[in-house]
């Protein structure tokens, strides 16, 4: 009879954690995961990816979530279009073969209330290696015309595109890869 009492107590107590995580639901309309990389040591190149979707899960008394973001790898846009045209190709991204660019998570890390790094695994080409996003701004406020809970992030990681099997026009070309992703998320009903 303890025992099922014991149970009984650990079933609720987890659930009512579950039910203190929020979810909210990428906006892609306001999440564009850009990057710096490395033009023959002579320039810096921008480029940013245009159709992101996903979900972040945010318990804020346990300072715990999760995040989890699908990049379409077809969407990279440098403004210039041969040279969008060029990262999609075999050469680089080869988006026919790996259409899809993921970064999944389930560490967030917080400093007191303050939501500070994510850790998670970044999928490019196929390769999977850990890349941690360091938190810039993280902030939630109470959407004027949605009528819902926002919150937006300016987050920021660092990596060589070599660990992932994107060797183009090295060694001429710098592995470097700075990454910066703008992100607004709208709470789930």
């Amino acid at each position: 009879m303890k025992a099922k009492v014991l149970i009984a107590a650990l079933i609720a107590a987890s659930a009512s954690s579950a039910f203190a995580a929020d979810t909210y639901n990428i906006d892609p309309n306001h999440t564009y995961p850009s990057f710096e990389a490395d033009h023959l040591g002579i320039s810096v190149w921008r480029g940013k990816f245009t159709k992101t979707s996903g979900t972040v899960t945010v318990d804020r008394a346990a300072k715990t979530g999760s995040l989890n973001i699908v990049i379409d790898a077809k969407s990279i846009d440098f403004g210039h279009e041969k040279m969008s045209n060029h990262a999609r190709s075999p050469d680089m991204f080869n988006v026919e073969k790996f259409p899809e660019i993921t970064y999944k998570s389930n560490a967030l890390k917080f400093d007191g209330d303050k939501l500070v790094s994510v850790d998670g695994d970044l999928t490019l080409l196929g390769v999977t290696k850990p890349v941690t996003l360091h938190v810039k701004s993280f902030k939630c406020i109470q959407h004027p015309m949605l009528k819902r809970e926002v919150c937006g992030a300016d987050v920021a990681a660092e990596f060589k595109r070599s660990d992932f099997g994107l060797n183009y026009g090295l060694p001429k070309f710098s592995p470097d890869v700075k990454l910066a992703i703008q992100v607004e998320a709208i709470k789930a009903d």
